[in-house]
């Protein structure tokens, strides 16, 4: 079996990312560690059963990576926080301080709103319809 295990995303400040996933949306630090050049190898990873796939949390080095933070997807959503109660996690990260960019609609495929992580990244919170 094969899976896409991490998606690196190009963060600013380790610490304030780590707060980030993991006060605000939840998620569980599953490895922080130091390496020989100064950087860590940061990963985060969502709570609840099945996990799924979870973040590498990779400073940015350079200018050109530098630019790309809160930008790595040229301004659309490029990530997806599936969730199995939408109202819940909708006001538990509303009042941790998470921006939502519209109000909660209903689509044909489920509940959603569009928030935005510390940088800037869209990601939909979504609860999806069970067939």
């Amino acid at each position: 079996m094969t899976r896409i295990a991490l998606v690196a995303l190009v963060v600013d400040d380790y610490d304030e990312a780590i707060r980030f996933y993991t006060e605000a949306l939840g998620f569980r630090l599953a490895e922080d560690t130091p390496r020989p050049d100064g950087s860590r190898w940061v990963v985060v990873e969502p709570g609840g059963p099945g996990g799924g796939t979870a973040l590498l949390l990779a400073r940015a080095k350079g200018d050109a990576q530098r630019a790309r933070v809160g930008d790595q997807t040229g301004g659309r959503v490029g990530f997806f926080l599936h969730t199995d109660d939408f109202a819940r996690d909708h006001a538990r990260m509303t009042a941790a301080g998470v921006t939502f960019l519209e109000e909660p609609r209903r689509e044909p495929y489920g509940s959603v709103a569009v928030f935005q992580d510390l940088y800037g990244n869209r990601w939909d919170l979504l609860q999806p319809v069970v067939p």
